[in-house]
């Protein structure tokens, strides 16, 4: 039973059918079933496979949005008993993400948050529209090891630029590694900003944030 409601998710979160996935969600914590296997086999197993299609065309931006809407609401049921099992165990990698200045918006940052928690980075999250002063001050705080921007409007892009020289300014670029995404950036785009990496989606982002730490992501 508990292998067919993971595959309901799975297949909820591929198609966007928000009732399917919050259902079999419900049923897979009301079974007892480690949050860390709902979140990791089901979840993460999903927006994986979504993004392999949308990089195929098989899938549109639409759909996508509307997966990653109900991706978070499924997050948000499973991440109360993921940290309630995980008691007071620490995150080994520490990442902080961002909309830079100017830019509003953060669905897509707030997917990769999501899927990061599931593959075990602790994820500090500072929102969008968010001035540079204040990820330099994070970065200080908080010493992570990547430092994830995202830029979704083509008049927003240059602030990653503006961030990572920030950081170059401060001394900061030899203990953090930056990672930079949205619709308009590029990988062309990452290079001359100086970016440690590129990614186009959120499960890319996962798998290149593991690679910047030396972690190789699942098959």
């Amino acid at each position: 039973m508990a292998e067919e409601q993971m595959e309901s998710l799975r297949q909820a979160l591929i198609g966007a059918k928000k009732d399917q996935g919050l259902e079999a969600t419900q049923a897979l914590l009301d079974a007892g079933v480690d949050p860390v296997i709902i979140m990791q086999d089901a979840m993460a197993a999903a927006m994986f496979t979504l993004g392999a299609m949308w990089s195929r065309g098989e899938v549109f931006l639409p759909e996508v949005v509307a997966s990653a809407t109900l991706f978070k609401m499924c997050n948000d049921m499973v991440e109360p008993a993921l940290l309630a099992a995980g008691g007071e165990r620490k995150a080994a990698v520490k990442i902080v993400l961002a909309t830079v200045k100017g830019d509003l918006h953060d669905l897509g940052k707030n997917m990769v948050g999501a899927m990061m928690k599931t593959a075990g980075f602790e994820v500090i999250d500072l929102g969008k529209d968010t001035p540079t002063a204040a990820i330099i001050e994070a970065v200080k705080e908080h010493e992570p090891q990547i430092v994830g921007l995202s830029a979704l409007l083509t008049t927003t892009v240059p602030q990653q630029k503006v961030v990572i020289a920030a950081l170059r300014a401060e001394g900061l670029l030899d203990r953090v590694k930056v990672m930079v995404g949205g619709a308009p950036v590029t990988q062309e785009w990452a290079d001359e900003a100086e970016a440690d990496g590129y990614a186009p989606d959120a499960p890319s982002a996962v798998r290149g944030a593991l690679g910047l730490v030396g972690v190789e992501a699942p098959a």
